[in-house]
């Protein structure tokens, strides 16, 4: 097995909790910039996952400070990165919608917040699990499939 089909897990744990963080931080205080700001992380962390904000202080602050170790297993990155694109999306939405004085984008920041809870607490990605539904139907584009004795 390489490289490229092991995935730290307690990096997308940390995306996460930053993720929850931000769009929780923004309802309460009511920050449609924050919501924003979260949506252009998310995103640009899907595409490319190096430049990730979120990422980047997890290997260059959290680890190197011994605050998180890296827990690497073996998993396709693909369909955590299609996850972080839906995810990304949705807070888009939800921040245009907010912007334009909609209610409904909070409900999507909601969803998001939910979801990745779900990951965070109890290993079930949304996202994750409509690439392998996507991979299965052969939809072009979603080329992997899950990988045997990955948890």
């Amino acid at each position: 097995m390489t490289d490229s089909r092991r995935v730290d897990h307690n990096q997308i744990r940390t995306n996460q909790v930053f993720t929850i963080a931000l769009l929780v931080l923004a309802f309460v205080l009511d920050i449609p910039a924050l919501l924003a700001f979260t949506a252009a992380v998310m995103l640009l962390s899907a595409v490319f996952p190096a430049w990730g904000l979120f990422t980047r202080v997890y290997r260059h602050l959290l680890v190197p400070l011994g605050v998180i170790r890296p827990d690497l297993i073996p998993d396709n990155p693909e369909p955590h990165r299609f996850a972080q694109l839906l995810g990304g999306t949705c807070v888009t939405l939800a921040a245009l919608a907010v912007f334009a004085g909609l209610e409904i984008g909070w409900a999507l920041a909601a969803l998001v917040i939910v979801l990745a809870s779900l990951n965070l607490f109890a290993g079930w990605c949304a996202g994750c699990t409509l690439y392998y539904w996507l991979n299965r139907m052969g939809v072009p584009g979603f080329d992997r499939s899950p990988l045997r004795g990955a948890r």
